[in-house]
């Protein structure tokens, strides 16, 4: 697929990793519908993107909600005059420990809450699940011919302490990306994911500088990533037609 001619919707486009894909994508001139949330942080995408050669379309939406998702997908295809890419990026953190136990009683003090595990469940997983399945229905029912699903994953998927949750969600959406990519191949969709490492974000950026060198010192390669770089995987699983059914680790080397 060449990049000016991808019509997609980037999900959590309003910051961090989703907004340089969307600007990355732009800059190509794809068209993007900038899907989040937050309105402000998508008014943010849309300003720094403002002359790039692709066009840039607003869309308030939360991934969670299958009314919500639906309406996106449908609001997309008229924006752009069809669709042809999503990247399911959006994606939130609520981390904690399975259990507490205090070092003085050796007693449990706390736990990861249901609701918190509900939450990154329904943002990370479901959602990838429904904007999939809606543009799956928009794109066979269109006779779209050709068409690319990225799933971003992360090096959490094989299992990170305080992360329950995160992990869990990730490593089905690598699981469900190898499902997806064998169930819509017969209808010309291929789908892929990436998992990133350690990424300078403003996740990052909010991080105890002790905590982040400690972090980052894990790292063979001993840096955190760009969302460039993340982006120059989500810019190959788009140009390579051979391309499915896989997830691309780029995390520096990175093991957890």
């Amino acid at each position: 697929m060449k990049l000016d001619e991808v019509k997609a919707i980037v999900t959590g486009a309003g910051s961090g990793m989703g907004r340089a894909f969307a600007l990355g994508l732009a800059s190509a001139g794809a068209q993007v519908v900038v899907a989040d949330v937050s309105m402000d942080g998508i008014r943010e995408t849309l300003d720094e993107g403002a002359g790039l050669p692709g066009k840039l379309f607003p869309c308030e939406a939360d991934v969670s909600s299958e009314e919500s998702v639906r309406a996106m997908i449908e609001r997309a295809a008229a924006d752009m005059g069809g669709l042809n890419a999503l990247v399911n990026n959006a994606g939130i953190f609520r981390d904690g420990l399975l259990v507490k136990v205090d070092k003085q009683t050796g007693k449990v003090s706390g736990a990861m809450s249901l609701e918190n595990w509900n939450k990154v469940l329904a943002v990370d997983l479901t959602g990838p699940f429904l904007c999939t399945r809606e543009f799956a229905r928009q794109v066979i029912d269109s006779g779209t011919k050709s068409s690319v699903v990225i799933n971003i994953s992360s090096v959490s998927r094989a299992g990170n302490r305080g992360q329950s949750n995160y992990s869990a969600a990730k490593a089905g959406l690598v699981a469900d990306t190898k499902l997806w990519a064998e169930e819509l191949a017969r209808y010309g969709i291929r789908v892929g994911a990436v998992a990133p490492g350690f990424i300078q974000t403003p996740i990052l950026d909010g991080m105890r500088p002790d905590m982040l060198e400690a972090m980052v010192s894990q790292v063979p390669l001993r840096r955190t990533g760009t969302p460039h770089e993340i982006f120059q995987g989500v810019k190959f699983i788009l140009e390579c037609d051979y391309f499915t059914g896989r997830c691309l680790d780029i995390d520096g080397g990175l093991h957890v």
